[in-house]
């Protein structure tokens, strides 16, 4: 393909922005813009110097004839304008989660096959530098066999956010759709991408929060908690999903001959005090990356030696995109090798609808809770 591929963003907020930005980087036109609310998305779009805007989907479609859409809204939200997209023949880019369930991933995955489509799935921090590092330093040898690797997080989230799409599992919110999503593809973007197992268990420690109007960008949610939370009048809504969790799996890797253990240990509510982490271990040495999403310093240990910073290689220095925003430059390299897949270059594999479906099995699997050992009836001391 010679021509500058066309895209038709859905949604308005900071993830529509963002993928509007990533692939402008990658050289595409951005034909048009879709919202929920009408001088919500006219004023997005112009100020993006977008040409079309509007609220209606199909019609942007049919409209726009873009190539490719982007879907950058809450997960609850994609299924029909995936369905519709893919009808249509474009080729899609789509935010995590994939869809609300596991059914309907894997709809949209076969159905995405059926046509001939190219899909991309943005559980894109595996492309982080510290990432990109740590995947080459485990691919030469550096940690020997791979062991284990610990995914770390506590976030700390402020509980009176204002009830939104993050608190409804319907809406594709939970903290396995929106964190685990992301750490899950960094451990198989390292060591390999083959699941073998998986067992874990959720919590819902928030239980509620305010209802309060006016929030349209998620990224400014937190400018709308209500100053006064005992006010009689106060509304609130039940949250339905998990703000905590714990997952234990096993992955297959070239590099190693047993599998590889994995422990996703997410707490949403609560405070962290040491860093957030990521760590790959293995039978020569280790690799420890700061921050949650591995976006911090990369740290390694052989066997015998001591912990020392290591700098980035230069080349994927020069290869990270020079925008703001770990996640920003994360959304530009995924769109960049999408763009370019398209076109029919050779790229190296990204996420797409199969890692999507999966993922959302696999998310489905473990809020079932069904990992539990009854204990009650094994023999005990008796009180004194």
């Amino acid at each position: 393909m010679s021509d500058i591929p066309k895209v038709l963003i859905a949604g308005t907020g900071f993830a529509g922005q963002g993928h509007a930005e990533a692939f402008r980087g990658a050289g595409a036109e951005i034909v048009g813009m879709v919202g929920r609310t009408t001088h919500v998305v006219e004023d997005v779009a112009e100020k993006m110097g977008i040409p079309f805007a509007g609220t209606h989907w199909q019609e942007a479609l049919d409209r726009c004839r873009p190539g490719i859409v982007s879907i950058a809204t809450p997960g609850g939200a994609h299924y029909e304008p995936i369905k519709q997209a893919i009808a249509a023949s474009c080729h899609v880019f789509c935010d995590k989660p994939m869809t609300d369930s596991a059914d309907t991933a894997m709809e949209l995955y076969e159905l995405s096959k059926s046509r001939g489509v190219k899909t991309a799935y943005a559980a894109s921090f595996r492309y982080t530098p510290s990432i990109l590092h740590a995947k080459r330093l485990v691919a030469d040898g550096a940690i020997g066999e791979p062991t284990e690797i610990e995914c770390i997080s506590h976030f700390n989230l402020e509980r009176d956010i204002p009830f939104g799409w993050s608190h409804r599992k319907e809406d594709g919110g939970g903290r396995l759709n929106n964190n685990f999503t992301h750490t899950l593809s960094i451990a198989c973007a390292v060591v390999g991408e083959e699941i073998l197992s998986v067992m874990g268990e959720v919590r819902d420690d928030l239980e509620k929060a305010p209802i309060v109007e006016g929030v349209h960008n998620f990224a400014m949610r937190r400018n709308f908690i209500p100053s006064d939370l005992n006010d009689p009048s106060l509304k609130w809504g039940e949250s339905n999903v998990e703000w905590s969790y714990t997952v234990l799996a096993q992955l297959r890797s070239a590099f190693a001959t047993k599998p590889v253990s994995v422990l996703f240990k997410h707490g949403g509510l609560v405070p962290r005090f040491h860093e957030d982490h990521i760590v790959f271990y293995g039978r020569e040495g280790a690799i420890y990356i700061e921050g949650h999403y591995g976006s911090g310093q990369l740290h390694y240990r052989s066997r015998t030696g001591d912990w020392k910073p290591l700098p980035l290689p230069e080349d994927i220095k020069t290869s990270v995109p020079d925008v703001e925003g770990d996640t920003e430059k994360c959304w530009h390299i995924l769109a960049r090798e999408f763009v370019r897949d398209i076109q029919g270059e050779t790229v190296e594999p990204y996420p797409t609808f199969l890692e999507g479906s999966l993922y959302q099995q696999i998310i489905d699997i473990i809020r079932s809770n069904g990992n539990w050992t009854d204990v009650t009836h094994l023999t005990r001391r008796s009180p004194e």
